[in-house]
């Protein structure tokens, strides 16, 4: 067994190089990039060595005309939209922290407000390179955005959390970037009233760039983000779809959503999965902790302020939202079981995936949902 507990290959050759090595010598690996989401995923075997992929830091392309780009994982996702933000493009992904790497983004399907009218990081990825525990690289998709061709390795790792391989080289759909913003701002303190709010939004082909429900102190704010030179004019059109709640447009209005982004995340944050029409329920689940929710896509996020009993109320939460499926993210190691147990058919899918990618069981064991 090595006693090396960081590896940082400069390329992917070296990195397959290390991979291979480390698993003939029974070690466990966990791919990491900036460390922003260390904690998610729940705990890893004593003695893991860590594989760092800052040494796999070019944007190998960038094809404007075709709003693509080839990334390796190891590019700070912050770095890239400044790259990008140069011929007027984005990743249209817009997760808490923009300090983490475009790897560690893959494989944890982390996303942003912007995943209400762009999709998340599975509609994104258009082609990736990985790395097996054997040190062979494996490819899937290209640079065309409609090829079809292959199977589709982007959208299985994406949100695999490193349990299946290294994530090395992903290429990119790319977007426009908005030439400007406006926000709807819906204020309401009844639950219920704000859930109709989002029904009445979501029925009206709107096409916001964000549509999110923030829920902070026994207030809500139904959120509704508008891009391009009608900004405005389309924000103040959608102010009467709505009635009974407090209404306002916001035209200069990043703060607004930075501060939801950041809402995102907290000493201890669970994410919920569920329909829209749970979003009262969430709300009272969550108690005094604050809630954020893509409202039209019934992802929430509920995050809680710190307290000697941050264990019990994480816990007494996910309870009160069950059946529906909750993860710890932040603060995993608050809880036995960060993740929710899988239906039984779809576990043991999942079981015989992660023994075709990693059959010696390298990258991370035990430490994905259902014990994978």
């Amino acid at each position: 067994m090595s006693t090396t507990s960081a590896v940082r290959p400069a390329g992917i050759d070296e990195a397959a190089a290390a991979l291979a090595e480390l698993s003939k010598q029974g070690a466990r690996v966990r791919p990491a990039g900036a460390g922003s989401r260390a904690q998610w995923g729940g705990a890893d075997a004593e003695g893991t060595v860590t594989v760092h992929t800052g040494g796999l830091d070019r944007i190998v392309a960038h094809n404007p005309g075709d709003f693509t780009a080839i990334v390796q994982a190891g590019v700070p996702l912050a770095a890239l939209q400044r790259h990008l933000g140069r011929e007027g493009q984005w990743l249209a992904l817009d997760p808490p922290d923009l300090g983490g790497t475009v790897g560690g983004l893959v494989a944890t399907a982390d996303s942003g407000p912007a995943r209400h009218r762009y999709g998340g990081v599975r509609d994104l990825v258009i082609g990736i390179t990985v790395v097996l525990a054997d040190g062979s690289v494996a490819r899937s998709g290209g640079t065309v955005i409609k090829n079809v061709a292959g199977y589709d390795l982007g959208k299985l790792f994406a949100g695999s959390y490193g349990t299946l391989g290294l994530v090395a080289q992903v290429a990119l759909r790319l977007h426009p970037l908005p030439a400007g913003t406006a926000t709807l701002v819906a204020s309401a303190g009844d639950p219920a009233r704000l859930a109709a709010a989002v029904r009445a939004m979501s029925r009206h082909p709107l096409e916001a760039q964000a549509l999110d429900v923030a829920w902070r102190a026994g207030e809500g704010r139904l959120l509704v983000r508008f891009g391009g030179v009608t900004a405005a004019d389309r924000a103040e059109h959608a102010t009467t779809l709505v009635s009974d709640v407090g209404i306002d447009v916001v035209r200069d209005d990043e703060a607004i959503w930075a501060a939801q982004r950041a809402a995102q995340r907290g000493p201890a944050v669970v994410k919920v999965s569920a329909l829209p029409s749970d979003l009262p329920r969430v709300i009272a689940a969550a108690g005094e902790a604050s809630v954020v929710s893509r409202a039209a896509l019934g992802v929430s996020w509920i995050s809680f302020p710190e307290g000697a009993d941050l264990a019990e109320r994480v816990a007494a939460t996910r309870a009160a939202l069950a059946p529906r499926p909750t993860v710890v993210l932040d603060g995993a190691g608050l809880v036995a079981k960060p993740w929710p147990e899988p239906d039984p058919g779809v576990g043991a899918l999942m079981r015989r995936v992660k023994q075709r990618f990693d059959p010696t069981g390298t990258f991370r064991p035990g430490s994905y949902v259902g014990g994978i």
